[in-house]
């Protein structure tokens, strides 16, 4: 098989497990393709573990499940030194659970400042640094991070500056009812037989198919959309009366970037060497919503980013 038909086969195995999130499993492979991170937001019991361990199944990688809580330290992440006297007295590093392929990062929102930071360093420079040396990740590195959007109870929410490291926001939203009835008898099914042994993709075929995501163009008219729709963000009110009302603060030039990764990947898995406005458009929601400051008068009207971006949409014309 090609490069991309083994990527579809593995979007396929997720989407048998996984039934009613189409949209999130495309959406997450785009972000382990784009050699992102990602932030899943849902409320509990909408599949989001289940999504990141069906991935790590049928996926060649190794899976790490760091559960977030207010009592978490630093080195519960990122491992420490260990007192060895048996070894000449020598101090020796014990890795911690972020030493592996694909980071579940459940509930990162209940662990405090210190802990999210030891994440976001290994998230941003694919290093963590213990007792004054640096420890390299593995070449195939992800951190899926989850958070429930309600409970806010014993939180300590993402600042801003480190919410832009996610190279997307996806929102997990509830199944229709004829998916509810399918993933019912899934579960039932899954209870009766045993687990059949898989053959999981090779670690190759993500980098073989970033590279070939590499060679999409984004010819000077997409490029001048996306630079259309940041600026819309920091300038609304050139744009819109709404959104000058609505947005304080717009994308930094992450934002730019990252919609530029994404949309060639959207194309790529779509079977195109170039950008469309289409494209943009897929993947624009859940790269801005995390990185849009709304103000107290669009809280107060109900208007949330997604609103927001809606009307950036409307505004912005194609090139």
């Amino acid at each position: 098989m090609s490069t991309k038909e083994q990527i579809l086969e593995l979007k396929s195995r997720i989407a048998e497990n996984i039934i009613g999130q189409e949209d999130v499993i495309t959406k997450i492979l785009i972000g382990l393709l784009t050699d992102g991170n990602v932030l899943l937001e849902g409320l509990p019991g909408l599949a989001k573990t289940r999504a990141v361990k069906s991935l790590a199944k049928n996926l060649d990688c190794k899976l790490s499940r760091i559960q977030f809580t207010p009592d978490l330290l630093p080195s519960d992440v990122t491992g420490t030194e260990i007192y060895q006297p048996q070894d000449k007295e020598k101090f020796i590093f014990q890795p911690g659970p972020i030493f592996s392929n694909l980071i579940l990062a459940d509930e990162i929102n209940r662990a405090p400042a210190k802990v999210q930071a030891a994440l976001l360093e290994a998230m941003e420079e694919r290093q963590v640094s213990v007792a004054g040396k640096t420890h390299k990740m593995e070449p195939l590195f992800m951190v899926l991070a989850t958070q429930n959007p309600i409970e806010q109870e014993g939180t300590y929410p993402l600042p801003e500056a480190q919410l832009d490291r996610f190279i997307m926001k996806i929102q997990v939203t509830y199944p229709g009812n004829d998916d509810e009835i399918k993933i019912m008898r899934l579960v039932r099914e899954e209870s009766k037989t045993k687990e059949a042994k898989i053959d999981p993709i090779p670690q190759k075929v993500i980098f073989d198919a970033r590279a070939a995501i590499n060679n999409v163009q984004v010819k000077e008219p997409a490029e001048k959309y996306i630079v259309d729709l940041i600026g819309a963000t920091r300038y609304p009110d050139t744009f819109s009366k709404d959104l000058k009302r609505w947005v304080n603060y717009g994308a930094s030039p992450r934002g730019t970037i990252n919609i530029d990764k994404c949309s060639r990947a959207v194309a790529w898995l779509d079977g195109r060497d170039y950008v469309t406005p289409d494209d943009i458009r897929f993947i624009v929601h859940d790269v801005l919503r995390h990185r849009l400051i709304l103000s107290y008068e669009a809280n107060a009207e109900g208007i949330n980013p997604d609103a927001a971006i809606d009307e950036l949409l409307k505004v912005v014309a194609v090139a």
